[in-house]
């Protein structure tokens, strides 16, 4: 694949934590999470993926495959040199993104974390599973839809103006309109990785919010089932974007299932596997 660009960020300095956005986000959603990681002795990368944020934005829609979005971040993550595995932190598709990553390099990740992670089209609703089959359509709605209409759009949606204040939800109206249109092309045809997930050997922490309405949040436990060595962390009152919503929460749970695999010493240590958290 042609080389693109890729902006990213880099806050304090120790054992490398990787944060990867979801769908029409940027790596301003761990506006919250990545200071604190880096106050707590972590080094705290977080990167645009493609055709988001400040990224490259090829005008191909056939770059917006999801796995040329993974290479695009794979390329990142090589360019870093880290001399230790990271721990990686994804939300949505940066969830899809982290199993990916696991699965097929299970000796370059330390551990995840997953928040409200996409890992296969039951996970969607009806509406969302039939928009996914028509990128073009979501391209062409994304491309005359003013930034303005998405705010207003979301302060009507109870799923979000519950628990965003205005500026959160301007910021995330902006991201949407400043990611390429083309970002629609990414659902289509990702391939599903429920059969892959017993795959997956490094710990695992599981957040979900609770009134997630963009994928059901019934099937977040079945995930932590089937990851070998997974515990999960239900957060009640939020949706789909907890680390935003709740994130002194999301940051202590964070923070805890780091020390609890002592992140800084012994990387053999393993969870006690499927143990729920309710938050």
């Amino acid at each position: 694949m042609e080389s693109h660009y890729a902006h990213s960020v880099c806050l304090g300095n120790g054992q490398p934590v990787i944060l990867i956005h979801g769908l029409a986000a940027s790596l301003y959603e761990w506006t919250s999470l990545a200071p604190a990681l880096a106050s707590h002795g972590f080094a705290a990368y977080a990167l645009d993926l493609l055709g988001h944020g400040e990224s490259a934005k090829p005008d191909d829609p056939r770059l917006y495959h999801v796995e040329s979005i993974y290479r695009h971040f794979q390329d990142w993550v090589e360019s870093l040199s880290l001399d230790t595995p990271p721990a990686l932190i994804g939300h949505s598709l940066g969830g899809y993104l982290s199993l990916v990553h696991a699965i097929r390099h299970p000796q370059a990740v330390r551990c995840l974390v997953l928040i409200d992670p996409f890992f296969g089209s039951s996970q969607l609703s009806p509406l969302l599973r039939q928009a996914s089959r028509h990128p073009a359509l979501g391209e062409k709605t994304i491309q005359v839809t003013p930034q303005w209409l998405i705010h207003i759009a979301m302060s009507l949606y109870p799923g979000i103006s519950a628990y965003f204040p205005k500026e959160t939800r301007w910021q995330v109206a902006a991201d949407c309109k400043r990611a390429s249109p083309h970002f629609a092309y990414i659902t289509y045809n990702m391939p599903d990785l429920t059969d892959r997930l017993p795959e997956v050997s490094a710990p695992a922490l599981v957040i979900w919010g609770e009134h997630d309405q963009t994928l059901r949040p019934a099937l977040f436990p079945r995930l932590v089932q089937m990851l070998p060595n997974a515990v999960g962390s239900p957060v009640s009152a939020t949706g789909h974007q907890p680390h935003i919503s709740k994130p002194e929460l999301v940051t202590r749970l964070t923070l805890e299932f780091l020390a609890q695999l002592n992140v800084h010493g012994d990387p053999d240590q393993s969870l006690s596997a499927h143990s729920m958290a309710t938050a």
